[in-house]
């Protein structure tokens, strides 16, 4: 497990960010940022790469010895890092306040050194690590992957597919059944010829529906 970033002030828990890199993949990773003291605390994340990540919240006010869980994402993506190795750094901040401060009537000035007040910072670099490494669903650990909207999107028109052709399937399987009745209703010698090559255009017909509804995977829950 990685080492919490100590500081007087807070406590920042990993030390580092780290991303699973898929090209056009957001990807995640949370920061538990802990209120060393008895103080009420007020942060605000910085980085150099704005435009590459979302961060939520990016300014708070922790209570005394509370915490709160900080949310970057990295966006998607279109091309890869020479040799993965990425250059970006997050810079946090933090200053005591006064009690019962809110977010939104935070001063201009709060997190500006020149202002005279204590600043602590607390620099975080970035990782890329590849998706074979780690898991890259919403529902693992901490970091992984999202899935982006086109793949869900995707994934919905496979089952949408799937779900026509078992209802296509259905219907088929019932026409046959139909067809079957009226054989044994009609002892007319033209009749089963007709009906021998109409139930083999169906049966081949049902087999691709088949195959094709088995091999459309499955959606993600």
């Amino acid at each position: 497990m990685t080492a919490a970033t100590a500081n007087q002030l807070i406590s920042v828990q990993p030390d580092e960010l780290r991303f699973i890199f898929e090209l056009d993949k957001q990807s995640f990773c949370d920061l538990k940022v802990a209120n060393n003291t008895e103080n009420h605390i007020a942060f605000k994340v910085k980085t150099t790469s704005p435009k590459k990540y979302f961060v939520r919240p990016n300014t708070g006010v922790i209570q005394p010895w509370d915490s709160c869980i900080i949310r970057v994402t990295l966006q998607a993506q279109r091309e890869a890092p020479p040799d993965m190795q990425c250059k970006d750094k997050f810079l946090l901040q933090s200053t005591a306040v006064p009690p019962n401060t809110d977010v939104d009537e935070l001063p201009a000035d709060t997190f500006i050194k020149d202002s005279g007040k204590a600043i602590e910072e607390c620099k975080l670099r970035v990782l890329y690590v590849p998706p074979s490494s780690q898991g890259n669903s919403e529902d693992d650990a901490l970091g992984n992957s999202v899935r982006s909207p086109d793949a869900n999107s995707a994934l919905q028109r496979l089952k949408d597919e799937r779900d026509a052709a078992v209802r296509q399937t259905q219907q088929l399987q019932q026409d046959l059944d139909l067809l079957k009745r009226r054989k044994l209703r009609k002892g007319d010698p033209g009749f089963s010829l007709m009906f021998a090559a109409f139930v083999g255009l169906i049966g081949i017909m049902v087999g691709f529906l088949l195959n094709l509804s088995l091999s459309s995977p499955p959606t993600a829950e």
